[in-house]
């Protein structure tokens, strides 16, 4: 990824924008940043937090559509084997 998409939560992969997310938070936790930069930091991991909460809700919303899950309980209906096969 180019450097001018580093600060783009949008413009990185999930998986990188945790691992930013993770290097932000070590950072925090020394301490030894001044106000400004922790703010800043602050600021980028809110922005990344949101973009991975995004795409979970994404992907989760996918998974729904996919099993067939209607307000979270699983849709009903009946089963019929496709041409070509037989029961049992």
């Amino acid at each position: 990824m180019s450097d001018a998409n580093k600060n783009k939560p949008g413009e990185r992969s999930y998986e990188e924008a945790m691992e930013r997310l993770t290097e932000i938070v070590q950072r925090l936790e020394t301490g030894e940043l001044s106000l400004e930069e922790s703010l800043n930091l602050f600021e980028e991991g809110i922005g990344l937090a949101k973009f991975c909460t995004g795409k979970l809700d994404a992907a989760e919303g996918r998974l729904q559509i996919l099993l067939g899950i209607e307000n979270a309980e699983p849709k009903l209906g009946s089963f019929q084997l496709d041409q070509g096969q037989e029961e049992g």
